[in-house]
């Protein structure tokens, strides 16, 4: 009886795993943020971002939250010009490049980000911009940020002195990347934490990166990404970003890349 049970449950699981898939692969994006305004169905399409941790794809996955989660710190409009445009003309415009080049779309795009210079223009400011902008919807969630914990906030400690003392650097750091870019917090090689920028859509994955390291926490400092609420008023958008920071995404990837 409880092994006939158990084969019930292990049945229903996989039913249950498969039609989630079967959902997010099917429905529009139009159709996906609908169901993310709705609790429980943003819960599953948070769960399909989160396969970022392992690879990025080529492909535009579903935002975790509703325009409307992040505000009063992004506006919704802003939000939704930011993902349904811009980010979906990268997404667009890598998967043309790669088909130009004989990419296969099928592995991660960190492989094509660490031998970018092999690649076309084209490929490299898709690819970072998709990369880019399908980290950067992980790395908010609606406020309150809270805080890191546990060997996250060890590593902050040791490396900028305290939690302020890294957000007055990676704001520096955002505030003082001339024209359109980056900031960003990486592990280094040597498994340090760092701070550091880079312009239009480059990251730090890339060999042409002056500032390397792996990602974990990055800000958008295009204007597209905040002009509507914050016009030219670039330190008012960080400073308000940084209540929407998801520390606990943060964390999952510092984990990563330490081992």
């Amino acid at each position: 009886m409880l092994a006939q049970e158990s084969s019930k449950n292990s049945r229903r699981s996989f039913i249950g795993t498969t039609v989630k898939a079967a959902v997010v692969t099917a429905l529009t994006g139009s159709q996906l943020h609908a169901l993310a305004s709705n609790d429980k169905a943003a819960s599953v399409l948070a769960g399909a971002v989160s396969t970022t941790l392992v690879g990025t794809s080529f492909t535009q996955l579903p935002l975790p939250y509703a325009y409307t989660a992040l505000e009063p710190f992004i506006d919704a409009l802003t939000m939704e010009i930011h993902y349904s445009k811009h980010a979906a003309t990268y997404a667009k415009n890598v998967q043309d490049a790669a088909t130009a080049e004989n990419v296969n779309t099928n592995s991660n795009l960190e492989t094509i980000l660490q031998k970018i210079s092999s690649y076309s223009a084209k490929m490299r400011n898709n690819a970072g911009g998709h990369y880019n902008h399908e980290l950067f919807w992980q790395c908010m969630k609606p406020a309150p940020a809270g805080v890191p914990t546990g060997a996250l906030a060890a590593a902050i400690n040791n490396s900028f002195g305290s939690l302020d003392g890294f957000k007055t650097q990676f704001a520096d750091a955002a505030k003082n990347r001339f024209g359109s870019g980056w900031a960003w917090l990486v592990v280094g090689a040597d498994k340090k934490l760092a701070i550091g920028s880079t312009a239009n859509q480059d990251n730090p994955l890339m060999d042409v990166s002056t500032f390397k390291g792996f990602p974990l926490l990055g800000i958008d400092v295009w204007e597209h990404a905040y002009y509507l609420k914050y016009q030219n008023k670039r330190a008012d958008y960080i400073t308000a970003w940084f209540n929407l920071v998801n520390w606990d995404f943060v964390a999952a990837r510092y984990e990563k890349a330490i081992q």
